[in-house]
């Protein structure tokens, strides 16, 4: 693959056919994979260039889907999963957690793993129920599996890469309102898979924010600015295991810290990085680490979903309130 601009829905179709090139135990597994492309077309063409053997259509079976990849890579191969909507993973839910995630431990470390799941997530694209969920926390507090998010095209491509090389079951999270937005692909990986990123130096507050929310939070950034004051904006890139050591320095040096996603503020993924920060940089901070997130509700219709989802106005208005400290 060259380097040059990509979206990050092509720069995922090129990072598969990279790894169905490089190693022949690769094959991809979902619904409508094959000769449709997938729904958002990540899959485009490789059946073709492939085959069936390789690029597999499977029935509608989420739990069948996962459960054949656990088989596969007991068998030696490296299955990479496609579940079609994010909402529509709970049916696989019992192999992922019960079986996937535990049968290295079980095995003593003998038997790997290496499933990579990926999941369209999140709202934003004015979809129906079920299609615009944030579920990224019941995978992150399961032990054994790893989870992470791009927020962007070259991510995009080289962690889906680092991913399907991973001998542990990687839950692969993208963004689907991102899948269009360009960016430059580098022809070499920039970061290991599980290391964050600081994507915008600051020195009054630090906003932590992955996949989706990277962007609000740039251009939150960027608004802020205008004012005068300078955010620090971190992406996570891996939300299990977390780069602590990124995120606590940044926190440390701004002395603020605003975790943003697009899940339910209610145990969510801020709700662990606001405890271990807390407890890591607390004779630095100088305001709570606060939360922008979800409503505690199931994600609404879609043309209401704009309410629902983080924005700029409530970025800024947590920005605010901890500089008000």
């Amino acid at each position: 693959m060259m380097a040059g601009q990509l979206n990050i829905a092509k720069a995922l179709n090129e990072a598969l056919r990279k790894s169905l090139e490089n190693d022949p135990k690769t094959l991809l597994m979902g619904e409508d994979i094959g000769k449709l492309g997938g729904v958002f077309r990540i899959t485009d063409g490789l059946q073709k260039d492939f085959g069936e053997d390789r690029v597999i259509d499977t029935p509608l079976a989420e739990s069948g889907i996962v459960g054949t990849a656990i088989g596969l890579a007991l068998r030696g191969y490296r299955p990479v999963v496609e579940i079609q909507f994010d909402g529509f993973v709970y049916p696989a839910f019992d192999q992922i957690v019960t079986q996937l995630a535990k049968m290295h431990a079980r095995a003593l470390g003998h038997v790997k793993m290496p499933v990579t799941i990926r999941i369209p997530y999140g709202g934003g694209i004015g979809a129906v129920e079920h299609h615009s969920e944030s579920h990224e926390a019941y995978f992150a507090h399961t032990a054994g599996l790893r989870v992470v998010s791009p927020s962007n095209p070259n991510d995009a491509h080289w962690m889906l890469r680092q991913a399907i090389e991973s001998d542990d079951p990687v839950i692969f999270l993208e963004p689907k309102r991102r899948y269009w937005d360009k960016g430059e692909v580098q022809d070499e990986a920039e970061l290991p898979l599980h290391s964050a990123r600081i994507v915008r130096p600051g020195t009054d507050a630090t906003l932590i924010a992955y996949g989706p929310m990277v962007k609000v939070c740039q251009e939150a950034a960027a608004a802020a600015e205008e004012d005068g004051r300078k955010l620090e904006v971190v992406d996570l890139r891996s939300l299990s295991p977390i780069d602590f050591a990124t995120v606590e320095a940044s926190v440390k040096r701004t002395g603020r810290g605003i975790v943003v996603h697009e899940a339910p503020v209610f145990l969510g993924l801020g709700a662990e990085l606001a405890a271990r920060l807390t407890e890591s940089c607390f004779y630095h901070l100088e305001a709570p680490i606060l939360r922008v997130g979800g409503y505690h509700a199931p994600y609404p219709p879609s043309r209401v979903e704009e309410t629902y989802l983080p924005d700029l106005d409530r970025v800024l208005d947590a920005v605010d309130r901890a500089l008000a400290f």
